[in-house]
């Protein structure tokens, strides 16, 4: 035992003189040879020397745990606080745990703060302190007066200045509980608008909490709260900071800061939620009206990121309307890529959850709230049974058009039902007036006619701009593009009255089918004759009108204006395949039987053979849709003369099938053919081609699928069940629907394929990405970090930025590049490469975020077998977004593995 002691006692000598790495490593080769036993007696008496129930939560937790719970000390307790040692004043000197009490006093900072200015708020809230008992000295001097006291009039100027303050105050205070009590309804200990680091501690920001100016008035300020927080006050007072006087004289004398982007200027009566999925969104963004609040959401999100954005940006107000602008037809809508909302799935957990919590921002239906969804839905009995569950869902009126106007979106200008009425349904419906609550009129118009071609244009305009559009957010840059082509377009000016634009209709539909020498003189005497017939035209009109408002609504005849609509159309689109064929093929056909062919007889055969004979076929219904037309009755039929033209729709499914190769061949003539490309440009957008191109004309048919599934859902809808036409016209609608998804396959086929093809292209070493059933779901722009002491936390590892990359998710596989710029010399000008970096299987990858610090921020590692990566991206709604889809993806795959 005495030879033990003395080797402990030379062995601690050793230790003694030991540097501190030398320590460390004997303490590790002691330990890793201790027992289990060992080890766990080692434990205890560290435990015992070093209790973790002892030690500094400000260590341990996260900043923004640690500046919560000092949020709940007092004034003195946090000067206590910052007196601990030099990390607990830093947390405890936080201007968001200051500037709320300053507020709830009526004590303003007079100035904006600098980014990197501390304790700010904590040195006002110390001088206001002492400002506030002098005054409180100085009051009651002057305030006790009595009988015999004369007044000083400088005294009493002062002393309405007090008066003002404490008014000012109380009625602070007063916004400020009110504001809590209805729209926050939990304490908070911050909020986003004070200066703070994010949720784990990121780069401070703040905003100035300053007032307006002053202005003298017999009765209190007033005050409003901002909508964006609790702590954002704007003070409505007046406009010239001279007129200040007295105490708060200090606290106006620098302007007001501009209002946070994301909070209109107008008090809001709609909101909008808009889907960037919709053709030409940005024009509909740029026409929004001023008391309207637009949601521009991504369509590949889910109805939780939606959430997110509605509740950002209604911040706690309450609105009359909500309006849907996303792409759908008469049954359903289709919020997102891969969910749609109709009367099938609206009363599952997920939709029902986020319509009752939307349904908390629109006024009740008492006041006049309602929901006004863009699509048709009011044509169909399946749509309507969507408002009518989606108006008992949220206890709100649903509108939607009745689909009586053809047209991709110009069904949006027809009649809205509020969707009250039932499978009979005959009330009348009320007149096109929700559309025009939320985009001004000339926008609308302009938007509903043309959208496709303005797609067009703004795709070359994002091109052009995107380097100059890139650092803006995602609704500003939408609305610079859509504002770009409103200016460089002028719609403004092309968007005709009603009346002028049917007249110059009719006049130019009339000089097309006769030859005239003198067209203007023709086209002068037809609108003089129009306008002679006008007053005719609108005595009727009135006479009509009042029958039909004498006449009860069950009388109305929906079925004879439904067909009458059919009949109108048809003639539109018979007239528009007669162009290809007088235009194109008879001159062609006529070029090759004179031996000076411009296009071969095969090419021929492939391109416009397909459409003479739907032009056959559609002749012969028009012919039997007139006849029943012109011997209208409460007992006609017309759902046989459909059927009839249901029987023949092989017609159309040869023409679908050969669509993408008559596309392409006419391409690759006019590519490869001069006399071709000549002859196209004499010809295309004319008088005699309705002012379209070949490729646009030969559009129609599909367009006209989908006008048939409408017009007939709409007579379903007022057939009632004992009509004799109710079984054919069901019947018909049954397979135009099945036609319909018949057409909507091909093109996600056709998308699908096109964008596979541009992301080949564009990824420089890309594996083959045709296999399988493969889609490209989303791409994400990321930045790849890299640490290099892998042995910390994760939320204390320090992370340096290696380069930027590019994540293509696709259905099975997620693909990493290497993302390179360009920039062109002497111009602002730059564009991007892609490098193939990695892939990875859905079925092998782990994802898993990594908590907000001051070293890092909207990050996640991806972790394959083999290796892992640490990305981040630029904005936290981006990274929730990819990985919320990215998820889903994984799911998806698993299940169906």
């Amino acid at each position: 035992m005495q030879l033990f002691e003395e080797r402990i006692n030379l062995v601690l000598h050793w230790f003694d003189l030991w540097t501190q790495r030398q320590r460390k490593y004997m303490l590790h080769c002691v330990l890793t040879r201790c027992t289990k036993s060992q080890l766990r007696y080692c434990r205890d008496l560290l435990s015992e020397t070093l209790p973790t129930t002892q030690a500094d939560f400000t260590a341990v937790l996260p900043r923004f745990l640690s500046l919560y719970i000092m949020s709940f000390l007092s004034p003195l307790d946090l000067c206590s606080a910052a007196q601990v040692s030099w990390h607990w004043r830093v947390l405890s000197e936080q201007d968001c745990l200051w500037a709320g009490r300053c507020i709830r006093q009526g004590w303003f900072l007079p100035y904006m703060p600098g980014e990197k200015e501390f304790g700010a708020w904590k040195n006002h809230f110390i001088s206001c302190i002492n400002t506030s008992v002098m005054l409180t000295t100085h009051q009651a001097a002057h305030y006790q007066t009595s009988s015999g006291q004369s007044y000083d009039w400088e005294e009493e100027e002062e002393d309405e200045e007090i008066v003002t303050e404490r008014l000012t105050r109380q009625m602070i205070r007063a916004k400020i509980h009110e504001e809590k009590r209805i729209a926050l309804r939990s304490r908070k200990a911050w909020s986003s608008s004070t200066k703070l680091g994010g949720s784990g501690g990121g780069r401070p920001t703040s905003q100035a909490i300053a007032l307006g100016t002053a202005r003298r008035t017999s009765g209190p300020p007033d005050l409003s709260l901002s909508a964006s927080s609790g702590l954002s006050l704007e003070r409505n007072m007046g406009q010239n900071s001279s007129r200040a006087s007295g105490p708060l004289s200090k606290y106006v004398s620098r302007p007001a800061p501009p209002e946070p982007s994301g909070i209109s200027r107008h008090p809001a009566k709609s909101l909008l939620l808009l889907s960037n999925k919709i053709p030409a969104y940005e024009l509909v963004l740029s026409g929004a009206k001023a008391d309207v609040i637009v949601v521009l959401y991504d369509h590949r999100a889910t109805l939780s990121a939606l959430w997110s954005q509605v509740e950002g940006a209604a911040s706690g107000r309450t609105f009359e309307r909500l309006g849907l602008l996303v792409p759908g037809g008469t049954q359903e809508v289709h919020l997102f890529h891969n969910s749609c909302l109709s009367d099938r799935n609206i009363l599952t957990p997920a939709h029902r959850d986020f319509w009752e919590k939307v349904s908390i921002l629109v006024e009740p239906a008492e006041q006049g709230g309602a929901i006004d969804i863009f699509s048709p839905c009011a044509a169909s009995a399946s749509g309507v049974a969507l408002m009518q569950k989606l108006a008992a869902l949220t206890g709100l009126k649903v509108w939607a058009p009745a689909g009586l106007a053809t047209g991709t979106f110009q069904n949006i200008l027809s009649d809205w039902s509020d969707g009250s009425i039932g499978a009979i349904g005959h009330a009348k419906p009320q007149p096109g007036g929700p559309a025009l609550r939320y985009i001004s009129e000339p926008v609308l118009l302009g938007w509903c006619r043309q959208a496709h071609w303005m797609d067009d244009a703004l795709k070359e305009m994002k091109t052009c701009l995107e380097f100059r559009l890139q650092q803006v957010g995602l609704q500003a840059r939408a609305r610079a593009l859509g504002h770009s082509l409103w200016e460089s377009v002028c719609l403004e000016d092309l968007c005709l009255s009603e009346d002028l634009s049917l007249a110059l209709t009719e006049g130019l539909a009339r000089l097309s089918k006769q030859p005239e020498t003198r067209p203007l003189e023709f086209l002068a005497a037809f609108l003089t004759k129009w306008s002679d017939n006008e007053e005719t035209r609108d005595e009727k009109q009135a006479s009509d009108v009042a029958l039909m408002s004498g006449l009860p609504q069950t009388q109305l005849d929906w079925r004879g204006v439904i067909v009458r609509e059919l009949q109108l159309s048809e003639d539109l689109y018979i007239s528009r395949l007669s162009a290809i064929v007088k235009a194109y093929q008879e001159p062609l056909t006529a070029a090759v039987n004179s031996n000076r062919a411009i296009l071969s007889l095969a090419d021929m055969l492939v391109v416009l053979s397909p459409v003479a004979k739907i032009l056959h076929l559609n002749s012969e219904f028009k012919a039997d849709l007139d006849v029943r037309v012109q011997q209208w009755g409460a007992e006609q039929c017309v759902g046989d003369v459909c059927l009839k033209l249901c029987a023949h729709l092989r017609v159309y499914t040869n023409y679908l099938n050969n669509y993408t190769t008559a596309l392409s061949t006419v391409d690759k003539c006019r590519d490869a053919k001069p006399a071709f490309r000549a002859f196209l440009k004499r010809t295309d957008r004319t008088l005699a081609t309705h002012m379209l191109s070949l490729q646009e004309l030969l559009l129609c048919p599909v367009w006209r699928i989908q006008e048939y599934g409408t017009l007939l859902q709409a007579l379903t809808l007022h057939t009632h069940a004992s009509h004799p036409d109710h079984a054919h016209v069901s019947s018909a609608l049954n397979t135009l629907q099945r036609y319909s998804h018949f057409i909507q396959m091909l093109k996600r086929n056709c998308e699908r394929e096109r964008l596979l093809e541009e992301t080949q292209q564009m990824i420089r070493g890309c594996p083959s990405l045709r296999e399988g059933n493969r889609q490209l779901v989303t791409s994400q722009d990321a930045d790849l970090l890299h640490s290099t002491n892998e042995h910390i936390p994760e939320s204390l590892r320090a992370f340096e930025h290696v380069a930027d990359v590019s994540l293509f998710l696709f259905t099975d596989v997620l693909m990493l590049t290497r993302r390179q710029k360009q920039h062109t010399p002497f111009t602002l000008v730059h564009r991007s490469t892609h490098t193939f970096l990695a892939s990875v299987p859905l079925a092998s990858l782990a994802v898993r975020k990594i908590t907000h610090s001051r070293y890092v921020k909207h990050a996640f590692i991806l972790e394959a077998p083999s290796r892992s990566w640490v990305c981040a991206t630029e904005r936290g709604d981006e990274m929730d977004h990819f990985l919320a889809v990215l998820s889903g993806a994984m799911r998806t795959t698993l299940t169906s593995a």
